[in-house]
């Protein structure tokens, strides 16, 4: 039976969760949810979001996949998205490419890039930017399970990003799930990809299935087959093959291929 000690603490962790559920981010993230239908939707800012995929090496869909939501809260006064790696990960799960991001209309100048020694750092350096008024999202890339990314130092992140209306995405790999305070918890996989242009049975452009793990802001679908365009997501309904209905976007019309790289600067 627990203390009466213990039983102060739970009240009072049931209070701040309560308080936090009632936060104006959570309301019109909610509010915004409502709107769509169908479409993956566009989401507010101050929210934590996990964003898992089970091997390394779909780990340039998870970044997109953040990267797109990031896009749709820059706004006069919120002009950066700081991507936070570290930094002996570069040289496992690579960078973001400027020229790939300008294809996809995400402006480089607006991406601030840093490599951190440690997850304490890593951590330290996420709570810190969003703490930021001109910062939109933070970006956290976590290579391999750390230790000290617990409920604790999820409660913390949650929490600084309610309170400044800055959203938070935890880029994770692998199948193995931690208690967290995340408001959302995502889960990439790839899905079979659309037509070729000129043969129907070539591969045509890159489709995501993404599944919603946990989160009760989004709660009338939780599943969502996505394609990346010019301008965010497009959505897809799972069919068979032969079919494809696209629910909303505009898919690039065909590769954009990169400038040359002699020139540009390391970190583009």
């Amino acid at each position: 039976m627990p203390s009466p000690d213990q039983r102060q603490r739970l009240a009072a962790l049931r209070e701040t969760i309560a308080d936090i559920e009632r936060k104006p981010a959570l309301a019109e993230a909610r509010a915004l949810v409502e709107q769509q239908q169908g479409e993956f939707p566009r989401l507010a800012g101050g929210l934590l979001q996990e964003m898992f995929t089970d091997e390394r090496r779909n780990a340039g869909a998870l970044l997109g996949f953040a990267l797109a939501q990031a896009k749709g809260l820059l706004t006069a006064q919120r002009l950066a998205v700081v991507y936070l790696q570290l930094g002996d990960e570069a040289q496992k799960l690579g960078m973001p490419y400027g020229p790939g991001l300008l294809s996809f209309g995400f402006d480089p100048d607006a991406l601030v890039l840093v490599r951190a020694a440690n997850v304490a750092e890593l951590l330290w350096a996420a709570e810190e930017a969003i703490a930021c008024r001109a910062v939109a999202a933070v970006v956290a890339d976590i290579g391999s399970h750390a230790k000290l990314l617990n409920f604790t130092a999820s409660r913390r992140l949650s929490l600084r990003a309610a309170a400044t209306g800055g959203s938070i995405f935890l880029l994770r790999y692998g199948q193995g799930r931690e208690a967290s305070a995340a408001h959302l918890r995502w889960r990439l996989s790839p899905a079979r990809s659309a037509h070729g242009r000129y043969d129907a049975k070539a591969p045509g452009a890159l489709r995501w299935l993404v599944q919603l793990e946990k989160g009760a802001i989004i709660k009338n679908q939780t599943e969502f087959v996505l394609g990346w365009t010019e301008n965010g997501f497009a959505t897809f309904t799972a069919q068979r093959r032969g079919t494809d209905r696209r629910i909303g976007g505009t898919t690039l019309p065909r590769a954009v291929p990169a400038q040359l790289a002699d020139g540009l600067p390391q970190t583009a």
